[in-house]
């Protein structure tokens, strides 16, 4: 049963003969116009988020500096963990990386069979004028020290440069495979005295480079040089600022550790390059110089407690190699340090590595936070 009694009242209404003259009034709606806020940019909630973020992490670290103790069975199994397991290998390991000098030293030994000939000076003297490219690339990857040979009075890189603007990409090319030698040195190597002859030639070839403003067209050049510097004689000087940065970091945030390390960098910088824009061509190896010495500092402090593996200096300033080093010794002295490290020296260890992990963030950046966490805060 369907009850149809509106419907036939509505068609009898309509049926009437006032249906038509009845008119339906529409309640009018007051204006009242809205002006919504404008929402942030995304550009700029992501420049708050990396600006925030890790001050708040910073914080939270100096709130809680010392984590809650293991357990004692977790104790037992870090003691006896090997120093050597679990370590990430550093960049220069890779197994499929082959080494600059061990190609260089081992080519004469084995010819390679598609009748490559080591060539005389004169030829590439005379690739160089010619800007035979793929001749220089081979020199450079079979016989790497013809790169550097002095003949007479010049280099292969000195000779480019002498014939002018014509051969400025050939010399730029030249220093790029510089370069590329020094990034891709194994460690094992880089205590070799035929290792040390390199990098003497090497950097007096990077200093002819700066000299002559190819830093504006090669722009790690400048790094590479002082990278080269520093793995040929900078050991002693590496070793005093870590002295001198340990003894900031044990005198905490009064010390200013941050402002000690990049103040000592840049004056070894300022002493081996005399031009301005070349330094300021130098920030991002500032930064990564700055950080390491810090590292380095930080882990000497500790093993003045505790017994552990030192970090080769040679790995100063290169990438991440130190931090690398320096996480892979934490990790393998987590229980030792927990019982023995002073509680501002663990704080400055958690700092460090909570800045440092990941290269999403600038070296320059990192150094930014850093300062006003070890320098600027409230310290422990």
């Amino acid at each position: 049963m369907v009850n149809n009694a509106p419907v036939i009242l509505s068609i009898v209404d309509r049926l009437s003969p006032d249906f038509s003259q009845r008119s339906v009034t529409r309640t009018r709606v007051s204006p009242n116009p809205c002006l919504p806020a404008r929402l942030p940019t995304t550009g700029f909630l992501q420049r708050e988020a990396e600006q925030n973020a890790p001050k708040a992490v910073l914080k939270q670290l100096r709130r809680s500096p010392t984590p809650p103790s293991p357990t004692t069975e977790h104790h037992e199994a870090t003691e006896d963990t090997s120093p050597h397991v679990g370590r990430r290998g550093s960049v220069s390991s890779d197994s499929d990386q082959t080494s600059p000098t061990r190609t260089l030293f081992t080519f004469s030994r084995s010819q390679p069979s598609g009748g490559w000939k080591e060539p005389q000076p004169f030829e590439v003297f005379r690739a160089i004028e010619r800007k035979d490219i793929m001749f220089l690339m081979e020199v450079r990857d079979r016989a790497f020290p013809l790169l550097l040979r002095k003949t007479g009075d010049a280099t292969p890189l000195l000779h480019a440069m002498r014939i002018g603007q014509s051969h400025r990409d050939v010399a730029i090319l030249l220093l790029g495979a510089f370069s590329r030698w020094i990034n891709h040195l194994e460690d094992s190597e880089i205590g070799l005295p035929r290792t040390r002859v390199i990098l003497k030639a090497l950097r007096t070839n990077l200093k002819l480079g700066i000299d002559y403003g190819l830093y504006k067209s090669q722009s790690d050049l400048v790094a590479s040089f002082m990278q080269t510097l520093v793995m040929s004689e900078g050991e002693k000087w590496i070793r005093a600022q870590v002295s001198s940065v340990s003894l900031a970091l044990r005198s905490g945030n009064a010390g200013k550790p941050v402002s000690t390390a990049e103040a000592a960098v840049r004056k070894f910088a300022t002493k081996e390059l005399s031009k301005a824009d070349a330094i300021a061509a130098l920030e991002d190896y500032v930064a990564n110089a700055t950080t390491d010495l810090l590292l380095l500092g930080a882990w000497a402090m500790a093993l003045e407690s505790i017994e552990g593996e030192q970090i080769p200096v040679y790995y100063f300033a290169r990438d991440d190699r130190v931090f690398k080093a320096f996480t892979d010794r934490v990790n393998a002295n987590q229980a030792t340090i927990r019982r023995t490290l002073s509680r501002r020296l663990k704080w400055q260890f958690r700092v460090l590595q909570n800045v440092l992990e990941g290269r999403n963030t600038t070296y320059r950046r990192k150094v930014e936070i850093l300062t006003e966490e070890l320098d600027d805060g409230d310290g422990v």
